[in-house]
């Protein structure tokens, strides 16, 4: 009974969870506007995306901006877990509360906060706000993020491995990319993965950062809800869905395959 009652739960929160988007994919390929009722199967709505070239820039402005803000954010986070882990117990604590403070902090203030600071800067410089007030923002709110990826595999790591290194010849910078940094690049890449998801998503603190000649595509499909919902978004929401389902497909396959190669070893 208890096996039976779990899996009908499970199927429950399932359903709950994927037949909105179930429903929204097949609307995508619905031939009228309507929103409830099925007329015919087409590909309109996709080939009405494809021509919009508001909804492309934009979404080429937030595939541009997540690569850039993640690579930046990835390199600056894994060379802060570093500094991090060298610190004393004492300092480490104190770092890593203020660390943590962007990530409980809500998102409406620290977009307030952001838009602030570089409405005061561009008064000053005379820049308006655009992509690098932006990117600045996303790679801002990408590093605690990194940092908490990266620390735990830091700790993981045998300590007498760097020096050992040293011992056998290399340099620190030598000691740092060929041996300590392999160690640790599941964590590295860990957060690099979630610095893309986190700047892709984003909505609240690219709106306020954001000017008038640059926004993400959540911004945009933001201001087209205002007025209606065109169709094309169920196009888009699904192209969004199936890269997600494959990026996550590849990503367990592989790392089932790894795991394989492992036990092997």
């Amino acid at each position: 009974m208890k096996k039976a009652f779990s899996k009908v739960y499970l199927s429950i929160v399932y359903l709950f969870l994927y037949l909105p988007i179930l429903i929204l994919i097949v609307f995508s390929f619905n031939e009228s506007k309507s929103k409830s009722h099925f007329t015919g199967f087409s590909l309109r709505w996709y080939e009405v995306l494809f021509e919009d070239e508001l909804i492309m820039s934009s979404l080429m402005n937030t595939l541009l901006l997540a690569a850039i803000s993640s690579v930046i954010a990835t390199v600056i986070g894994t060379m802060a877990a570093i500094g991090i882990y060298s610190l004393g117990k004492k300092s480490r604590a104190v770092v890593m509360s203020v660390t943590n403070l962007p990530m409980v902090n809500p998102e409406v203030v620290t977009g307030i906060s952001l838009m602030l600071l570089f409405v005061f800067v561009s008064s000053v410089i005379g820049i308006s706000q655009g992509f690098y007030s932006v990117l600045i923002a996303h790679i801002t709110f990408n590093l605690p993020y990194v940092i908490l990826n990266v620390l735990p595999k830091l700790y993981q790591v045998n300590a007498n491995l760097f020096e050992a290194a040293l011992d056998l010849g290399c340099t620190k910078k030598q000691a740092f990319f060929k041996v300590i940094l392999p160690e640790i690049m599941p964590g590295v890449f860990s957060g690099f993965l979630m610095a893309v998801t986190l700047s892709l998503d984003d909505f609240i603190i690219s709106y306020f950062t954001s000017g008038s000649d640059f926004q993400t595509l959540p911004v945009t499909i933001y201001s087209m809800l205002r007025k209606q919902v065109p169709p094309s978004l169920n196009a888009l929401s699904t192209l969004l869905f199936v890269a997600v389902l494959v990026i996550l497909l590849i990503s367990n396959i592989s790392a089932i395959r790894k795991e394989k190669a492992e036990r092997k070893k």
